[in-house]
């Protein structure tokens, strides 16, 4: 009855209107598509889902393959910034193949990493979800008897979970500039997105030739620490395993949510699950202990990264100072990165002691040199704490004999008694 007064637009007269747009319907017939086709020992996440949502999400907005001229400017870009580094820094290059992706290969690419840093959570929340849905739709003698229906529940609990992390992915892929944007190494090879380059440069006074190479440098500088640093990889991806070991999940507030829930409604999900407010850490001396470590980690890598581009662009290029502020502002202050992280596992993602650590990194080369300065990535051990970036000096003055070669000689002292006898016997 579209001819009465002010019923132009009732959504009651479109009996579908309740589902959303068409383009909600059908993003919605997907999901359930892919809820249906995943193996149900495919794990807490369904991450084919995640991936297609993600992909659907950066077509959406356009995500051009890669022309054959912006290839060959990022591998340019990036075999250029690599011979740079050699003058700065004794680690060897990391940048092997270089390449240029787009947005879509992007989340191809680093997915596996995602799923790593990502499953841990994601069990707990699924868990709890199946239990949730289960426990509030049915009386408590029929629980015991539901167990095919929580199989079921479980599952959809992986399909909102898959859902949440690939709306995070396709947002965090419309944003980033290459393979090293949150300092964790997602990928083994160094590639620059030319659509995340452009992104970048908007508003910026720079030519896009010094920009492009300035994230080049920025890129194979991460690279020569993830590919050469042994340690290094086990150490952060670690860090964070070990912090959402401690991640719980609000079950108050998840239950608060779930309550008249429509299932259809794609934005709906995104929001009951979106932003990380139903993961909870727990105060623990470990989980505080796992923070600090990754914390520290965080800001000695992107430290390190500032520190050794900013002396690889001196006097090659006019705006680096402009652009090395632009990045640390985008650290430090938390962009989609940051928040993305936050959605998957919990964490804020932020080097916060950023420029203490370029403080300390440039200290230690101005006091032992370039190749003194990168020795300290040799072993965990010698690595800057948290309290050294309060007192950079101290670690700079105080340890400065301090390397691998001398981890033996210190053993030796603790017997005197039993090293001076026979010296004196003789």
């Amino acid at each position: 009855m579209t001819d009465l007064p002010g019923r132009e637009n009732d959504p009651n007269d479109n009996p579908f209107a309740m589902f959303g747009s068409p383009e909600q319907i059908a993003a919605a017939m997907r999901q359930f598509a892919d809820m249906l086709s995943a193996s149900p020992d495919a794990g807490p996440v369904n991450w084919e889902m995640a991936k297609n949502i993600a992909r659907h999400a950066v077509v959406a907005e356009g995500d051009p393959s890669v022309m054959e001229g912006e290839r060959r400017q990022i591998v340019e870009a990036l075999n250029l910034a690599d011979l740079w580094l050699n003058e700065v820094t004794t680690l060897p290059s990391g940048v092997v193949n270089p390449q240029a992706w787009s947005r879509s290969e992007w989340i191809e690419k680093t997915v596996p990493v995602w799923k790593q840093l990502a499953d841990p959570v994601a069990a707990r929340m699924v868990e709890t979800m199946g239990g949730t849905l289960g426990a509030s739709g049915l009386p408590p003698e029929a629980q015991a008897m539901a167990g095919p229906l929580m199989g079921m529940l479980k599952q959809m609990g992986s399909m909102m979970v898959g859902q949440q992390i690939g709306q995070a992915l396709g947002s965090l892929a419309r944003e980033v500039v290459g393979s090293s944007d949150i300092g964790l190494p997602l990928s083994d090879t160094a590639a620059l997105l030319p659509g995340g380059v452009a992104a970048f440069s908007q508003g910026l006074e720079t030519p896009s030739d010094e920009i492009r190479l300035y994230l080049a440098l920025r890129e194979a500088a991460h690279h020569r620490l993830f590919q050469h640093v042994p340690w290094l990889r086990a150490h952060l991806l670690g860090a964070v395993e070990e912090y959402a070991q401690g991640i719980t999940v609000d079950v108050s507030a998840l239950e608060e949510k779930l309550q008249g829930l429509d299932l259809s409604n794609p934005a709906q999900i995104q929001e009951v699950l979106g932003g990380g407010e139903l993961l909870k850490p727990e105060e623990t001396e470990r989980q505080k202990a796992a923070l600090s470590r990754l914390e520290t980690a965080l800001a000695l890598v992107e430290g390190w990264v500032a520190t050794v581009v900013d002396a690889a662009a001196e006097g090659k290029l006019p705006s680096a100072t402009a652009l090395a502020e632009t990045v640390r502002r985008r650290r430090a202050t938390g962009g989609p990165a940051e928040r993305t992280f936050a959605t998957l596992v919990g964490l804020e993602l932020r080097p916060r002691r950023l420029r203490e650590a370029a403080a300390l990194w440039k200290a230690l080369a101005d006091e032992r040199g370039v190749e003194g300065r990168d020795a300290v990535w040799g072993h965990p051990d010698l690595m800057p704490t948290a309290e050294d970036l309060d007192d950079p000096g101290r670690f700079v003055k105080g340890e400065a004999e301090f390397d691998l070669s001398g981890l033996s000689d210190l053993e030796e002292p603790e017997q005197p008694g039993e090293e001076d006898g026979p010296r004196d016997a003789g």
